[in-house]
């Protein structure tokens, strides 16, 4: 449903996206998880158009008919009309409300006006801000912001949908809200690209992630897939009777460890665990663990 082939893109002498290749399948949600400033919200932009690679190619579109039977480039307005994107800066006018707010996008879709107050209506209700319709949105937290920016990505019922970081800076309840539109948009078929930098986030919700960094994809595969790879050993912790600190053993076979320590001095053991790598641990394998700003 999209795909990037070797695309580029540099700011001045900042390169932003370099040479990143990435397909994304039609209905699956792909995570494109990195650091702050490794291209996400660069590549984004050139998925739906707003900016042009500098080099390689951007496609949108599938030739079976569940992807609308064509391919084009997001350069082409035909093309733009299946996709939905939600940006990282939310896209809102603070001084009309909700109700307008939804409309209005959904009348620049090309919806006729009883076509855009019934879908206005559905996405209200499914986003939670019923009660809140005619509230102006520059009284709305972020969280309400963030699910109302969602919503207007969704009035045209896209095919594919782009969302920039869509939980950042939400509240708990808006975050579940969140995760529980992308999981509906995937039982619909609807092919998702979720950026973000929260591992629990891409765990959770994701068929497949990609891992980028300074603009190049560093792996992709689903979450069992890149543990696998790039994980790294787990560890046995081990703390015995009368001892304070614990022991920690890094091994690819912790169940041989532990039957090992058992088997030693089982009577002795105070406490054992098993610490077994996560994403977080390929994701600072990967991208390392200096702070970005």
């Amino acid at each position: 449903m999209l795909c990037l082939t070797d695309v580029r893109k540099s700011f001045g002498k900042t390169v932003a996206v370099d040479g990143l290749s990435l397909e994304v399948r039609r209905g699956e949600v792909m995570g494109l998880l990195g650091p702050n400033g490794a291209g996400k919200t660069t590549t984004i932009g050139m998925a739906v158009g707003l900016l042009h690679p500098d080099s390689g190619s951007v496609t949108l579109g599938s030739t079976d008919n569940g992807g609308a039977g064509k391919v084009g480039t997001p350069a082409d307005p035909a093309m733009r009309t299946m996709v939905g994107v939600a940006p990282q800066e939310v896209a809102l006018y603070d001084e009309m409300s909700a109700r307008e707010n939804l409309v209005l996008f959904s009348r620049l879709h090309g919806l006729t006006g009883a076509e855009a107050r019934a879908r206005t209506t559905e996405l209200l209700t499914e986003v939670g801000l019923s009660d809140r319709a005619h509230h102006k949105v520059h009284g709305f937290s972020g969280g309400m912001k963030r699910r109302l920016n969602l919503a207007c990505a969704l009035v045209a019922h896209p095919k594919l949908v782009l969302l920039d970081e869509p939980t950042a800076g939400v509240d708990p309840q808006s975050r579940h809200a969140i995760f529980d539109i992308v999981a509906k948009l995937k039982a619909d078929g609807v092919t998702v690209l979720f950026s973000t930098h929260y591992m629990e986030e891409a765990s959770r919700l994701c068929d497949r992630v990609a891992i980028v960094d300074h603009g190049r994809l560093l792996a992709l595969g689903t979450v069992e897939e890149l543990i696998e790879a790039h994980g790294g050993p787990s560890i046995v912790a081990i703390r015995r009777e009368g001892e304070e600190a614990e022991t920690r053993i890094e091994t690819s076979t912790p169940l041989d460890e532990v039957s090992s320590a058992m088997g030693e001095s089982g009577a002795s053991i105070a406490e054992l665990r098993i610490e077994k790598p996560d994403l977080e641990a390929v994701f600072l394998h990967l991208t390392g663990k200096e702070h970005r700003d």
